[in-house]
């Protein structure tokens, strides 16, 4: 049978191709220069940049009494203001059993730490006009067209039915966790997690010879917690929106996040995998035992997986390792407003619209904070309660037990690293009180 060029069908697929090619063509592939030049964050007296250096040894105390109280093995601690580090300091052990101290400059597993960086990204393609918001994600992965919520589920045999949702999962969905997707093996529904792992879907980290266009596939073919849009459900859509960046921009996701981002803003240590020269610098990951802290055994992971195995999966919601200086250039690019030594990583603009609210009210945070399209955000009421940082602060954490908040009203990060699972640990909320009370100007 012959096919017919000129048919509907035909012209819609050489149209999205040639708009492919088009695309490509584009001089996007390198960031743009900015009329501003923030300087790189550097080194300087606390009393340079508004801080008080005798309030900041109030942290000193709260680490080395975390540590001699037995509630973490070790901590890395930034603060900076007004572009300014006013303290970096490392405390205790990076692997008890080696008695290795921990340094300033150790790497780190920043998990859910990745989903900012992931957000920023998309948002990057999203000023290239390369797509709109509201756009569904089926026009660029076709295995999301016509998802289901999951109606029922049989224990014995694991089968579940669905039936449609109300409407398509949108890039929106995916940067605010209103999506529908679940997250596997950390899914408050067990439901879930089951159907996760039968399917075969990465949720987290791995050793295995996997892609993240992969589990992506495999993801899109299953169930929803509800129709996108309805609440929201932390969820796997910063993978997806991983492989969407590859699909979008026809490069792996690390060698665009290291083209696009890494590489402009001086990142130098942060990656999804820890080359062999830097694998000595990788922190272990601890866990209580006995009154001691003891490596993390192999669970449904192996905590290696940054120096071990395959290092194939770039998940966009959990995978990457970096440290704290690194972070915090990051976050000092978005208190610049999208910009750090003179090149131009997101307009002013766009740093607006990332932190606007998309998800409040009782769906996040009970009206302490709302999210944006890639943090968590405090409110005039989350200010009110004191603790959080000014109405605007933004912040996240991740799965090893590390911390950031990042001021922009007092242009003030805190970046505090760990890497620890279980244990009774403080210093999260007490470093970010701290961090606060140090403004002196």
């Amino acid at each position: 049978m012959k096919t017919n060029l000129w048919s509907p069908t035909a012209v819609r697929s050489i149209s999205i191709l040639l708009l492919g090619v088009a695309l490509q063509a584009l001089p996007a592939l390198a960031q743009t220069k900015s009329i501003r030049h923030s300087p790189p964050l550097t080194e300087a007296a606390p009393a340079k940049a508004g801080v008080s250096a005798e309030r900041l040894a109030r942290i000193d105390a709260m680490c080395e009494d975390a540590i001699r109280e037995n509630r973490i093995p070790g901590v890395v601690a930034l603060v900076a203001r007004n572009g300014k580090i006013v303290y970096h300091k490392a405390f205790g052990l990076a692997d008890n059993a080696a008695n290795r101290p921990l340094k300033r400059d150790d790497i780190f597993r920043i998990a859910s730490q990745t989903k900012a960086i992931t957000s920023t990204a998309v948002m990057m393609l999203w000023e290239e006009g390369r797509f709109r918001l509201d756009d569904p994600i089926s026009n660029w992965i076709p295995e999301f067209k016509k998802p289901q919520v999951l109606k029922t589920y049989t224990e014995a045999d694991g089968i579940w039915t669905g039936e449609p949702a109300k409407r398509e999962i949108t890039i929106r969905d995916l940067l605010t966790h209103t999506s529908g997707l679940g997250y596997g093996v950390i899914d408050g529904d067990a439901r879930f997690k089951k159907i996760y792992e039968k399917a075969g879907v990465t949720d987290l980290f791995t050793t295995e010879p996997v892609t993240i266009g992969d589990s992506v596939k495999r993801l899109a073919k299953l169930p929803l917690h509800h129709s996108p849009g309805e609440k929201f459900t932390y969820s796997e859509g910063l993978d997806v929106l991983g492989y969407f960046i590859e699909v979008v921009s026809g490069m792996p996701f690390d060698a665009f996040l290291q083209k696009r981002l890494f590489g402009p803003l001086g990142m130098k240590d942060t990656g999804f995998y820890v080359p062999a020269e830097k694998a000595a610098r990788l922190v272990a990951v601890q866990k209580p035992d006995g009154g001691k802290w003891v490596r993390l055994p192999v669970t449904f992971y192996d905590p290696d997986y940054p120096i071990k195995g395959a290092k194939s999966f770039f998940s966009g919601g959990a995978g990457l390792c970096s440290t704290a200086l690194d972070y915090a250039t990051f976050l000092q690019m978005y208190l610049n407003g999208g910009e750090l030594g003179g090149v131009r990583i997101l307009s002013r603009t766009t740093v607006d619209v990332i932190m606007r609210e998309q998800v409040g009210g009782n769906f996040f945070g009970g009206g302490d904070k709302h999210y944006g399209l890639a943090f968590g955000v405090v409110t005039e009421k989350g200010q009110g309660k004191g603790g959080e940082g000014s109405a605007g602060t933004f912040d996240w954490g991740g799965y090893f037990n590390t911390q950031y908040f990042a001021d922009p009203k007092e242009k003030l990060i805190g970046v505090l690293m760990k890497q620890t699972q279980g244990g009774n640990d403080n210093t999260g909320w007490r470093f970010r009180q701290l961090v606060g009370q140090t403004v002196d100007d």
